[in-house]
């Protein structure tokens, strides 16, 4: 039954995008708030559906640690659900991505409209470059930047190195970072189609002040602080295991496909 609910939930996925994707080109010339709010709408709709079809549900933790001022995201990345629940959590925002993303139809292009920065994973110092360059853009223009420092989907339990491009990014424009830490992966498998039912716990941590830091400090109060939570709110499932990042990806974390 529960295989049954979560391919219908997969299906309303689909429907919605397509539905919603023609409609997001008569808004090339309006606003990004404007835009925002129509394109944010999906992922609104779905995580509505996700409750309702598959009994997957989520309470988050530390809400009054959003600050006032934007800033960057460092959240744990173990499924495509953060992917959709950040938008409902935080503020307006935008999301460094591998640039293969936004070729795919409708919902790529959703992302491009969104301000989402591209990045090509194997090009090292060019992506850290245009990370920099974009991501102080989107910053001073108000947005909220998401990333994942792990670089990729990471299995329940497990916690790898941070990537060093999002910390360099924080220091060298001076915005804080707001780590965020969930257990998603255990409901929201990679590479499944079923949706355990439950609740996903999603923590907040206070902001790490960037000013007068090291991006190698950043970095290891970010690392302490998701390692001691998510150590927390999974229990025994938690490993002390640290993986070192890819050799290809070690400047830049970013998003994988959902």
């Amino acid at each position: 039954m529960q295989y049954l609910r979560s391919l219908v939930f997969y299906l309303c996925m689909i429907a919605s995008a397509a539905i919603l994707g023609p409609f997001s080109f008569l808004l090339l010339p309006a606003s990004f708030n404007v835009r925002y709010r129509f394109l944010t709408m999906w992922a609104q709709m779905n995580l509505w559906c996700l409750e309702k079809l598959c009994g997957l549900r989520y309470e988050v933790e530390g809400r009054e640690n959003i600050p006032q001022q934007n800033g960057i995201i460092f959240c744990k990345h173990q499924s495509a659900w953060e992917t959709l629940a950040l938008q409902q959590i935080f503020p307006p925002q935008t999301w460094l991505l591998k640039r293969e993303l936004l070729w795919i139809p409708f919902f790529g292009w959703g992302l491009a409209m969104l301000g989402s920065i591209g990045i090509d994973r194997k090009s090292g110092t060019e992506a850290l470059s245009k990370l920099v360059d974009q991501g102080r853009d989107r910053l001073r223009r108000g947005l909220w930047l998401v990333i994942f420092p792990e670089g990729t989907r990471i299995a329940p339990g497990v916690q790898a190195k941070f990537h060093k491009g999002g910390s360099i990014l924080a220091v060298k424009s001076g915005y804080p970072v707001v780590p965020v830490a969930h257990n998603a992966g255990e409901y929201w498998a990679r590479r499944s189609i079923v949706k355990q039912p439950g609740v996903i716990k999603v923590v907040i941590g206070q902001p790490i002040d960037t000013q007068g830091r090291k991006a190698s400090e950043v970095n290891r109060l970010a690392e302490e602080w998701m390692h001691d939570t998510m150590r927390r709110i999974t229990g025994e499932n938690y490993q002390q295991q640290m993986l070192a990042p890819p050799v290809k990806q070690a400047a830049v974390g970013e998003a994988n496909r959902p």
